[in-house]
């Protein structure tokens, strides 16, 4: 199994930091890629944060309403691969 890293990408220019307003998924759930993981708030616009991999999610490091800075490590996903 190969350990998937989900950041918080930079969707503008200006973006510095991002807030986790709501998580569609939880710890033990299954994902695809593409798939919304969770919404966040960046510079007061909401944002998707989709799945980079297809797998199962391990970790939620960032709970909901806590801030983190741009390509912080947010949840852990698990692979087949």
């Amino acid at each position: 199994m190969a350990r998937v890293e989900v950041l918080l990408p930079q969707w503008g220019m200006g973006m510095s930091e991002g807030t986790i307003i709501e998580w569609h998924k939880a710890v033990g759930d299954s994902v695809t890629e593409d798939e919304p993981l969770a919404e966040v708030e960046a510079e007061k616009v909401e944002e998707t944060l989709e799945s980079p991999a297809t797998g199962t999610i391990t970790e939620i490091l960032i709970p909901v309403d806590q801030t983190v800075e741009v390509r912080t490590v947010v949840a852990i996903i698990e692979t087949a691969d």
